[in-house]
């Protein structure tokens, strides 16, 4: 290679490696290689292929522009006036210079100079795409995987929040966004959990959470909110969270599932099971007591047919005990006949006014001696409003209830009776109202349970309710419960029912 050709080889590798290490985006950067190494070797055209990393295919610059016609990396082949110089880095095809020579070849020690210097850079380049298309696709995947852990926490069933060593709220979850309070994740994502969670007293709040902190175990319990006029139970589990496997204890997440049905699913087949409990206990020795109870009777009554006159009166009075005693004996026994066996007493089911039940109810117990001390008012439904039941299976039903709600007022008071149409459920409903006492939260559970009674001993069996319940159990209906203290109950017996068009 003569000087002249020695000193321009050296200008254009110099101008070349200036280029590459230049900074310019990486198209910019081929671009001007590609240019300089045309007016360099004084040749019409040089094109620089590449493989691209995102495609998997070759791409290509070239200076002119457009260089010849658009083809593929297959379709170009060497010729007289075309040269072809693999660019490889590593044993790995990076692409290749394709120089339009014309009538006389570049010297090949500068190409081969060009070439080492190209290669390298194609290489770092390729390299970098490679790992940027690497970390999308990773970033992607991330992505894609929180959104669908998200999704899956939010699909719960249950409220979820998070909060850290500072009391502030860390996530919350799509169903705490429509749960009792409804307040969106934006509105308090951040925030101290004491300006969010009202209900509860900070310092009663802070505590539970401080026990978690504290003792890094699961804390797990129920707790009633009021909703308007319904009560919900929620089961509230604290959970301690460790980020990154640590042994201090940095957030905890608090599980929140709405357990009243399950609940009162639980408390029904307890008491179901206590019925069937006592009304098998009844079955088997009901009989048996009634003898010796028929005996004793008997007995007594033949004793006093054959007293004198003069016999000492207090013989009399303890004649009268027994027969009194005799006789209640004979009731408990006779209502755990008719407990264990609620669906033989009365006649078949058919089709009757809840008016008329009503009124029937009523008629009975108006001569009641505390009955007469009531202020007792009606809001009766037309007598339309129909269910098919026992006639007198229902008033026993109804008679029971009204007569705790006469024991609740012993004093006088308000009883107002009545009957609907719920139309939203298909039911007929019966509320009877006192102004009673009212039932202690703690006892409302156990009404329905065999022989519960807040009676005086020896003033009832613990049965009327229980016998009841199992009444609407048969006829496919319920009793609902409210009671305040010291301002009365509300009873409501539902049962399936029709209304006629003509009402």
């Amino acid at each position: 290679m003569t000087a002249p050709l020695m000193a321009d080889a050296l200008e254009l590798v110099g101008t070349v490696a200036r280029v590459l290490n230049a900074g310019l985006p990486a198209e910019d950067t081929l671009t001007s290689v590609a240019d300089a190494i045309r007016r360099g070797l004084s040749v019409p055209a040089v094109a620089i292929w590449r493989r691209d990393a995102s495609a998997g295919t070759f791409s290509v610059v070239a200076s002119p522009p457009r260089f010849g016609s658009v083809r593929t990396l297959e379709e170009i082949e060497p010729g007289p006036e075309r040269l072809l110089v693999p660019l490889v880095h590593g044993g790995v095809r990076l692409g290749l210079f394709e120089i339009a020579t014309g009538p006389s070849s570049p010297p090949g020690e500068v190409v081969t100079i060009l070439q080492h210097l190209v290669s390298p850079f194609l290489d770092a380049l390729t390299l970098a795409e490679d790992l940027a298309l690497e970390v999308a696709s990773r970033s992607r995947e991330i992505l894609e995987q929180r959104r669908f852990t998200s999704l899956v926490i939010d699909s719960l069933p249950v409220g979820i929040y998070v909060i850290d060593r500072d009391y502030r709220i860390q996530f919350w979850n799509r169903k705490r966004e429509t749960g009792t309070q409804g307040l969106r994740r934006e509105q308090v994502v951040g925030r101290p959990v004491f300006e969010v969670l009202t209900r509860q007293a900070p310092e009663q709040l802070k505590a539970d959470f401080d026990l978690v902190f504290d003792s890094g175990e699961v804390q797990v319990r129920d707790t009633v909110v009021e909703l308007g006029s319904s009560r919900r139970v929620f089961r509230l589990s604290r959970i301690p969270m460790r980020l990154d496997g640590g042994a201090t204890i940095t957030h905890v997440v608090t599980v929140g599932e709405d357990v009243t049905e399950a609940r009162d699913t639980q408390a029904h087949v307890i008491r179901s099971e206590k019925l069937a409990a006592v009304g098998q206990l009844a079955a088997g020795v009901m009989h048996e007591i009634n003898n010796p109870l028929a005996t004793i009777a008997a007995c007594s009554a033949a004793i006093e047919d054959r007293l004198e006159e003069t016999v000492d009166p207090t013989v009399r009075e303890y004649l009268e005990i027994i027969d009194k005693e005799v006789q209640r004996c004979t009731r408990i026994v006779d209502g755990l006949l008719e407990f264990s066996r609620p669906h033989s007493v009365g006649g078949p089911r058919a089709a009757i006014g809840l008016t008329v039940l009503i009124e029937r109810t009523l008629f009975l117990l108006k001569h009641h001696k505390r009955f007469k001390k009531l202020e007792v008012t009606t809001e009766l439904a037309p007598r339309e409003l129909k269910v098919k039941a026992t006639a007198e299976q229902l008033i026993q039903v109804l008679m029971a209830i009204m007569l705790n709600a006469v024991d609740a007022m012993r004093e006088g008071g308000a009883l107002r009776v009545r009957s609907r149409f719920d139309e939203d459920r298909g039911d007929a409903v019966i509320e009877i109202v006192d102004s009673g006492h009212g039932i202690p939260p703690t006892e409302l559970g156990k009404i329905f349970d065999p022989f519960y009674t807040t009676k005086p001993a020896g003033q009832g069996t613990g049965l009327g309710l229980a016998i009841a319940f199992g009444i609407m159990q048969e006829h496919e209906g319920r009793i609902e419960v409210e009671s305040e203290v010291g301002r009365g109950s509300t009873f409501r017996v539902i049962l399936p029912g029709t209304m006629s068009e003509g009402r």
